[in-house]
């Protein structure tokens, strides 16, 4: 007996829940309720995924001392059958002869130490005290509940709520939840009303516990249904495609071009409200009641906006000319909306730069696959440094990339097909005791007989691990309203972080109970009045009061999975969307291949683009290792007389000081020229490539619309003077000192 193997598995998921929360989230961006939160519900969720198969291992020792019990020690037995339709076993040693030693097995330590002496068992390694798995699943389930049901829903509404107080704000976040609520108050009613009317069962607060797991149950197991049938068959696929270059790049490209309408509408979006706030705070003077709620918008804003703002609110104003001031009301909304647009943008944001990221990185390998001197070469040069370089050399990276994970990930896709049938067959059939037609608990069982803890306790991480991988790649993949994404790199907002957390809480429990009825370790399948049950289900219970659920529900109901397989492999539901109108991926579409040609375009203005940023600062370099930054006063406000308003110039690096002093006045010459032609401040970058005007140099570093503001005060300024800052119709240079407030930081 050993706490060893518990405890490095607590340490380790402890170790795993942290690297991802900070590989996905922002730790010093969001707040650190949210990061709290979100850590505890990623924490618990993962123990209860790592640690199960240890109590299932310490399940099959039990009842392995169970089985052996009676045949080393005379007892006599009595059942009773208790509240939950299990028998209570009373056993009682019979006193020996007499003139034999009496004592020896009066007492439980002689009776374990013959026990010891002539058992068969064999005890596994990370076996623990009995008490103390039945303690850690009573902490880790309800704490897991009480975030999933109550306090992680409060924060995802609070976080969104315009309100300017915390009552209003919890106010706000009751009422969004009043449905969400609501299909839980009804499964726990129907289950409440159910146990009222048989006259054989009274209420009592044991009973109240029951219905409330089992409503919590059943909300999981019928979303948990769902979410497998699209992963067991689409995880298993999307590896197997993944290996594919050609399909894989053709797919990107498909969701870079829908992903641009939802970029632009975001970033148009985040403008008008951001616009509306201007205008908004212009008429709340800053003696009016409304002011601070105004000043609590602001601090959603960036800096220049705020700047800007508090410029127009100069003393010189007339206050008391009366002023259209809006009501509380409004500025929630407006509140309310900013908070949205701003997330909504971050969003896009980060899965444009996601998914162009995997595109360069896709065309990089599709044009290196056919060389051969099978010598990686990347457009953007290599990205290792150090050691690291040294052995992975541009060869290595070619058989890598071009060779050998290809075939890696199709054999992957296979073993994980293999995989999905199982549990598919396990899953319609598992409730069948005689023949055992479950595969993992044929599997198990062997296992079992033979003392192999290690073999079973890998084989349960392994199965639950890849349900739990299907089932939330599943809420990841189908995302939504598109409100939740997961991206890493620190991308993620604390929005979808909270959401992961409430779903990795709700889905876990139900999701180990069918695991546990997979491998035949629920009395309700196998109906064994003997079996040994792991603490896990002796802390949740069986659900004995409502029978209808217990017996059928819950058995019957994941047969439904092979219907949604079956849907899935033929691509059911992305059909009847094409047919409806939403895009998506077909292979034999026409309208497929329209967005695919839009999105390699895309791509291509975007690899130009970072192709000549980064022309412009080599050029910018080699001046300046050349003249330095002193060599003219003429082109030192001028950026060493390559750039000007953000047009760059492939400017002959002189060999002479009057050579210098001619290009400068050459480049002078030519930017006044182009200054006399004013242009529209609502002209857009791509109105000026359809004029087939000179590209833009963005040598600056490129950033959403969040990163400026300064109102429209310079709107009478050349579309040149707009570009080279990168604004938007605002116009103005988009940088500002620190990021807008968090969303928990005004109240």
């Amino acid at each position: 007996m050993s706490a060893g193997p518990l405890v490095v598995e607590i340490i380790c998921t402890c170790c795993l829940a942290a690297f991802l929360l900070h590989r996905y989230g922002d730790l010093r961006k969001q707040h650190v309720l949210v990061t709290l939160a979100t850590f505890v519900a990623w924490y618990f969720s993962f123990m209860i995924i790592f640690v199960l198969p240890l109590d299932v291992s310490s399940t099959f020792y039990r009842q392995c001392l169970r089985d052996n019990q009676t045949p080393q020690l005379s007892t006599t037995t009595a059942r009773s059958p208790n509240s939950s339709g299990i028998d209570n076993v009373t056993e009682t040693p019979i006193s020996p002869p007499a003139g034999e030693n009496s004592t020896t097995l009066g007492t439980p330590t002689g009776a374990q130490a013959l026990h010891l002496s002539i058992s068969p068992c064999e005890q596994p390694l990370s076996h623990v005290p009995d008490d103390v798995l039945p303690a850690l699943w009573h902490v880790v389930y309800w704490t897991s509940q009480f975030l999933t049901w109550l306090l992680l829903p409060m924060m995802q509404s609070y976080s969104t709520a315009g309100d300017f107080s915390v009552a209003g704000k919890i106010k706000t976040a009751i009422i969004e939840n009043i449905i969400y609520y609501a299909t839980y108050l009804l499964i726990f009613g129907v289950c409440l009303i159910y146990v009222a009317v048989r006259p054989d069962l009274h209420i009592d607060a044991e009973k109240l516990k029951v219905i409330g797991v089992t409503a919590s149950n059943t909300w999981g197991l019928f979303l948990l249904v769902l979410l497998l049938g699209y992963g067991l068959v689409e995880v298993p696929r999307t590896i197997w495609n993944s290996g594919k270059t050609v399909y894989t790049l053709q797919r990107t490209q498909f969701k870079i071009a829908k992903l641009s309408t939802e970029k632009t509408e975001a970033e148009e979006n985040l403008e008008d409200v951001l616009d509306e706030i201007k205008q908004v705070s212009e008429k709340i003077r800053y003696n009016h009641p409304l002011r601070k709620h105004m000043d609590t918008i602001l601090l959603k804003c960036p800096d220049s906006l705020r700047q800007n703002v508090c410029s127009n609110n100069d003393d010189y104003e007339d206050f008391n000319k009366p002023q259209d001031v809006p009501s509380e009301k409004t500025l929630v909304r407006l509140h309310k909306h900013v908070i949205q647009a701003t997330q909504t943008n971050h969003r896009t944001q980060a899965q444009w730069n996601n998914l162009m990221s995997k595109a360069y990185e896709l065309e990089n390998i599709s044009s290196n696959e056919g060389k051969t001197d099978r010598i990686f070469l990347s457009s953007n040069g290599r990205t290792t440094s150090g050691l690291w370089s040294s052995v992975y050399t541009p060869t290595v990276e070619w058989y890598w990339k071009c060779l050998l994970r290809p075939w890696f990930r199709r054999i992957l896709a296979v073993l994980l097909t293999v995989l999905s049938f199982m549990v598919v067959w396990s899953e319609c059939l598992f409730f069948i005791k005689e023949p055992v037609l479950s595969l993992f608990a044929v599997f198990i069982d062997l296992a079992k007989q033979n003392y192999d803890y290690v073999y079973i306790e890998l084989a349960s991480i392994i199965t639950i691990a890849y349900l739990c991988f299907c089932a939330y790649y599943s809420v990841f993949q189908i995302r939504i309203l598109n409100f939740y994404y997961i991206a890493p790199h620190h991308q993620t907002d604390e929005y979808s972080l909270v959401f992961t957390g409430m779903m990795l809480c709700r889905l876990t429990p139900p999701l180990c109970l069918n695991f546990l009825g997979l491998i035949h370790l629920d009395s309700h399948i196998t109906y064994r009045a003997n079996l040994e049950e792991t603490s896990y289900t002796e802390i949740m219970g069986h659900m004995d009061v409502i029978s209808f659920v217990s017996d059928g529900f819950n058995i019957y109901f994941p047969i439904a999975i092979v219907l949604l397989c079956i849907c899935t492999y033929f691509s059911l539901g992305s059909r009847i969307l094409q047919f409806l109108g939403f895009s998506q991926f077909i292979g034999d579409d026409d309208m497929t291949q329209e967005f695919v040609d839009e999105g390699r375009e895309i791509i291509r203005r975007e690899r130009r683009r970072v192709e000549r940023k980064a022309e412009g600062e080599a050029r910018r370099r080699q001046w300046t290792e050349k003249f330095g930054d002193g060599s003219s006063d003429r082109a030192t406000p001028r950026g060493n007389g390559v750039e000007q308003d953000g047009y760059s110039r492939r400017v002959t690096v002189p060999e002479k000081d009057e050579d210098l002093d001619v290009e400068i006045l050459n480049l002078d010459l030519e930017m006044e020229a182009k200054q006399t032609v004013p242009r529209s401040p609502d002209e857009n970058d791509r109105t000026e490539l359809l004029r087939q005007a000179e590209p833009i140099d963005y040598t600056g570093e490129t950033t959403d619309v969040l990163d400026d503001w300064r109102g429209n005060n310079q709107t009478h300024q050349s579309y040149q003077s707009q570009a080279a800052g990168h604004s938007s119709r605002f116009g103005s240079q988009r940088s500002f000192s620190r990021p807008p407030k968090g969303i928990f930081d005004d109240v």
